[in-house]
């Protein structure tokens, strides 16, 4: 057990009988190590993320790192939005549900320990499968050092920028959001640096 996830479940005001409950339906898991990864616990197997437990307003939620290679016989995994490409939900409202859940909810959990030791990882959609705004294609061929910095930006950076300027339905926005993450691109940070 981590100390910082004891400190976490102490302090949460919402759902902490049922984080704790799902605590320890994950640590019958032998498998698992407990870390505290953005700010929530989170479960690995020899140092890389399989479930994290998280909470919002309306539920608290497991979260699967490689979700989307479950089987999910129960059909319960819940993709958060159509733009995450490899972690699923299960998501709970009280603690009874949980407790009725327990089997299925230790199924999961081998399961995606099973897939973790395997090595298989989810394909995901590469930066060019992912529409290019055209107001950011305008200003990359108008300033070449900025080109070049988006350039050497990892994938993931590079995408997460595309997805974020192109979900502005207005071209004035879209304009606005790339002006305002000039100076974060010129230093190589990503959107949420």
């Amino acid at each position: 057990m981590n100390n910082k996830v004891d400190q976490f479940l102490e302090k949460s005001l919402n759902w902490k009988q049922e984080m704790t409950l799902l605590r320890e339906i994950i640590l019958d898991n032998k498998d698992l190590t407990e870390d505290y990864k953005w700010m929530h616990p989170c479960y690995t197997l020899q140092g890389k993320n399989v479930v994290l437990i998280h909470g919002f307003k309306d539920y608290c939620a497991l979260l699967f790192h490689k979700g989307a290679l479950l089987k999910d016989p129960e059909g319960i995994l819940i993709q958060q939005t159509e733009n995450v490409q490899s972690a699923r939900q299960i998501r709970f409202t009280g603690i009874n549900q949980i407790k009725q859940q327990k089997a299925i909810i230790k199924d999961y959990i081998k399961e995606a320990v099973a897939i973790q030791r395997s090595g298989k990882k989810v394909s995901l959609k590469e930066t060019k499968d992912f529409s290019f705004p055209e107001e950011l294609a305008i200003k990359l061929k108008e300033d070449k050092d900025l080109h070049n910095a988006f350039y050497a930006l990892t994938p993931g950076r590079q995408r997460s920028y595309l997805f974020y300027f192109g979900q502005a339905k207005q071209s004035q926005t879209r304009v606005s959001r790339i002006e305002k993450y000039v100076p974060k691109i010129l230093d190589g940070k990503g959107i949420d640096d």
